[in-house]
């Protein structure tokens, strides 16, 4: 008898397709089912205005970090879908109010027309509002016993606390002067909550919040989304519009600070690596478990976009 060969490890790019194949599922479905149940009242270029923001491209990381993080506690992967529903509704959201005129004023997205220049600001902005109560609509109809504190998680994390409050501090920002330390509280609230939210509704899919794992994973998730930011700040010098799917440049021409404009290129790359091992340490307590979850933190500062 030969015996088995024992299974290879499932890669990161195999588990990234499987995550935005599976949320995207969820997320087609929303609209799916709507429209064999149409309202009379339902308004159609809302709906239109909605999957545009949604549906077209992106790389679905937040989903991915619910998933991943589930899965190293061991959570049931169908237990999953729904915050990672959630937390991309979430995210598609603020992106659509974030291109607006008013905010950072973007045409592309995804390398496609952001949403209020394929329709209007108004159908944009009314897009962001549904997108966004949907997304707890989706959340706070899965059944789990530590419901609550998944819906407390997501709204601190979007709101004046969270991603809203960043968002209001990048905007006083422009043309300013920020040291390192502000702007990395400027980035922990504007990007980094989102990204710390997704670990840990995941994680309390599987485990109460007092267990010391899902601490373990809001240290990696603070690192992992800081060093996400900086990337971003690096990309945007050093890509170009066609690979990021958004205009290159966009920040130093809007006087925005960033990383590199403060460490240099070299620097904030430095500090990218430096905030990689923070995040890949603080995974010891899970183990082989969270391989998959290091990999994904030397992907952040790895992308083309």
């Amino acid at each position: 008898m030969v015996a088995s060969q024992p299974a290879a490890p499932v890669t990161l790019d195999a588990l990234r397709e499987q995550a935005r194949a599976r949320v995207d599922t969820s997320l087609a479905a929303l609209f799916d089912e709507r429209r064999n149940n149409r309202n009379p009242a339902t308004a159609l270029r809302l709906e239109a205005a909605m999957r545009h923001g949604l549906l077209v491209g992106g790389k679905r990381l937040r989903p991915l970090l619910v998933y991943l993080a589930g899965q190293a506690l061991g959570a049931d992967e169908r237990a999953l879908d729904a915050p990672a529903a959630a937390i991309e509704l979430i995210h598609a959201y603020s992106l659509i109010h974030d291109d607006l005129p008013a905010m950072d004023d973007d045409d592309l997205r995804r390398g496609q027309p952001t949403v209020h220049k394929a329709f209007d600001e108004a159908s944009a902005i009314l897009a962001g509002d549904a997108l966004q109560a949907l997304a707890f609509e989706v959340l706070a109809g899965s059944a789990h016993p530590r419901l609550g504190s998944m819906v407390m998680t997501l709204a601190q994390a979007s709101g004046r606390d969270g991603m809203v409050g960043g968002q209001a501090l990048d905007l006083d920002a422009v043309g300013g002067h920020p040291d390192v330390d502000a702007l990395a509280h400027m980035h922990a609230h504007k990007t980094g909550a989102l990204i710390v939210a997704a670990v840990r509704l995941g994680g309390l899919v599987a485990v109460a919040e007092t267990d010391p794992r899902l601490q373990a994973l809001t240290r990696y998730a603070r690192a992992v989304g800081l060093a996400f930011q900086i990337h971003d700040d690096i990309l945007d010098v050093t890509g170009d519009t066609a690979t990021l799917g958004k205009a290159s440049g966009a920040d130093a021409a809007r006087a925005k600070p960033t990383y590199p404009g403060l460490l240099g290129l070299e620097g904030a790359r430095q500090k990218s690596l430096a905030l990689v091992d923070e995040a890949v340490a603080a995974l010891a307590p899970l183990g082989d478990a969270a391989i998959p979850l290091a990999d994904l933190a030397c992907y952040m500062i790895e992308r083309d976009h």
